[in-house]
């Protein structure tokens, strides 16, 4: 993230705030977030109106002491207080117009979670202040009849929308509690017909943000690409036999999961790939922490799954799913999408066998899933059909040599070509 969109302010200057409280509602083309107020104080100036795209570090907000005079900041600069992102509940818009009271962070929080306009909401709190007590009379009073929230939209759906010009009151929501949810943006798009021909599409958004940070990495890194074939056919064996263990768990065992733990696994013994190269520094990372590539419209994003070498698969398996999840409801937050150590992207459901995947800086490698093919090959001294799959390892060669990415990915064969290291039962718990 390098801007953000100021979608709403959340309070009022004049307005008492309380440190972690949310300020104003965030949007980037990955995730929707919050601001919070870095301290307490009174809201002594509001620098950046809504609409407006901000820098990371800009100062869009001042908060002083009660009763001090706060000169306003001619202009926006960069900021030397640090700041706290909050992800935002995809489509929670708190209500339309702001509350002139002050609310408490538990009854805006509530309010958010169920569509409850502050504005419309009279508080018994001292001073006129919003309580939690006085949010769920609102919510007892619209369940009676009284008001009908708006209908939620997921932030990638809204972002669809936006992008093609699509008026959401015109989509029926499909999602829990009526919500829109990505799917149905694709219908009613869908439902308009071909777009005509020559018509141009404008590069923003995710589009524009992964395009900027691929062409940053071809820039800036001395990229080399290793492929190699492991012979996967132990590791469908064990994926096979772990159907029957997971039934209960509801979850169907994935290539993806053994993939993940056998790179884990990996990095350990390689700790020169689990890294990042800033400036002159390179930064052996303590954690080992995999990101998996998603689609999603209009681009990627990295699922992040931490301290993955310490998870058993069963573990693993869950977390995958649960990234895959949010990030096709759009409701992935920001400990989803930070913190990767190293990458994964696999294109084996589209028939591709190997590919340059590019880095994503500061990393300094990553690695490329091809699908898995049975085809003859020389197995114990005699030609039969394995289970074949390639892999592609994109590093930095500024950051280590081909001989340390070599024995990582030779490493990574290993454990996937014999998989009975992963102990199959472990994910029983």
């Amino acid at each position: 993230m390098e801007d953000g969109l100021l979608v709403k302010w959340l309070v009022n200057e004049g307005e008492t705030v309380d440190a972690g409280q949310p300020m104003v509602e965030v949007e980037t083309a990955k995730i929707n977030s919050e601001l919070e107020a870095p301290a307490s104080g009174v809201v002594a100036h509001i620098i950046a109106p809504e609409g407006k795209v901000v820098e990371v570090g800009s100062i869009v907000a001042v908060i002083g002491e009660p009763g001090e005079e706060v000169l306003r900041p001619s202009a926006i600069a960069p900021a030397k207080s640090k700041i706290s992102l909050k992800r935002r509940a995809p489509g929670a818009d708190g209500g339309g117009a702001r509350p002139t009271g002050q609310v408490t962070p538990a009854a805006r929080r509530l309010a958010r979670q169920n569509d409850i306009d502050l504005a419309g909401v009279a508080g018994t709190g001292p001073g006129g202040r919003i309580t939690e007590e006085d949010v769920r009379l609102a919510i007892e009073a619209g369940e009676s009849g009284a008001s009908r929230p708006a209908a939620k939209v997921v932030q990638r759906a809204r972002l669809l929308a936006r992008e093609h010009g699509l008026d959401l009151a015109q989509v029926q929501g499909t999602g829990p509690d009526g919500r829109i949810v990505v799917a149905d943006v694709e219908r009613a798009l869908a439902a308009q017909g071909p777009a005509p021909a020559g018509e141009v599409a404008p590069l923003k958004g995710l589009r524009k943000i992964i395009a900027d940070r691929m062409m940053q990495s071809v820039r800036t890194m001395a990229q080399v690409t290793l492929t190699t074939e492991a012979d996967v056919t132990e590791a469908v064996q064990l994926r096979e036999s772990l159907a029957s263990q997971w039934r209960a768990h509801r979850i169907r065992p994935l290539d993806l999961d053994l993939i993940v733990k056998a790179t884990a696994a990996a990095l350990k013994e390689h700790p020169r790939l689990n890294a990042t190269l800033t400036g002159d520094e390179i930064r052996l990372l303590e954690e080992v922490n995999v990101g998996i590539a998603m689609a999603v419209p209009d681009g990627l994003m990295v699922g992040v799954i931490r301290q993955t070498d310490r998870k058993d698969l069963l573990s693993i398996a869950k977390e995958v799913r649960g990234l895959a999840d949010r990030s096709r409801k759009g409701d992935l937050s920001v400990d989803d999408v930070t913190g990767t150590s190293f990458t994964i992207t696999s294109l084996a459901n589209y028939e591709v066998d190997a590919f340059t995947p590019i880095i994503d800086p500061p990393l300094v490698a990553i690695l490329g899933v091809g699908r898995i093919v049975q085809k003859p090959a020389v197995y114990k001294g005699e030609v039969v059909i394995r289970s074949m799959m390639t892999l592609s390892l994109a590093f930095d060669h500024r950051a280590l040599d081909g001989v340390p990415a070599g024995e990582f990915l030779r490493s990574l064969k290993g454990f996937l070509e014999d998989p009975t290291w992963m102990n199959a039962e472990s994910g029983e718990g």
